[in-house]
């Protein structure tokens, strides 16, 4: 399951919408909604990510979440460490080998550090 995917389950369910009844909605099938929300496909396009908001007739901050968690969502990714050190293809070669060995404190933690880091001063 994606970011997005996550948050759009739980958005659906939080308002008591079927998978069946949202896809018509939004003009989707609900094989095609079925697979955004379990990771099997990436983010939604654009305009299908503002269909979406104002199905849910989210507000500013929520409807710029989903945004963000789409652009996050990419469920098979490609990391360049071409130009780099070392030591940053080493680290995401074994991250792509052991990724679904690790638990979810462990990427909590992870992902704590790279966001402490991205941070003017991290």
């Amino acid at each position: 399951m994606t970011p997005f995917g996550k948050k759009l389950r739980e958005l659906r369910a939080a308002r008591g919408r079927s998978l069946k009844h949202m896809a018509g909605e939004i003009g989707v099938s609900a094989a095609y909604l079925s697979a955004l929300e379990h990771g099997n496909r990436g983010a939604p396009p654009w305009h299908l990510l503002l269909k979406i908001t104002r199905y849910f007739n989210v507000i500013w901050d929520e409807a710029d979440e989903l945004e963000r968690l789409a652009r996050l969502s990419a469920p098979r990714v490609v990391v360049d460490t071409s130009g780099l050190e070392p030591e940053a293809t080493e680290y995401a070669n074994k991250l792509a080998e052991r990724i679904g060995a690790l638990d979810v404190s462990d990427l909590k933690s992870m992902l704590a550090f790279l966001d402490a880091r991205s941070r003017p001063g991290g």
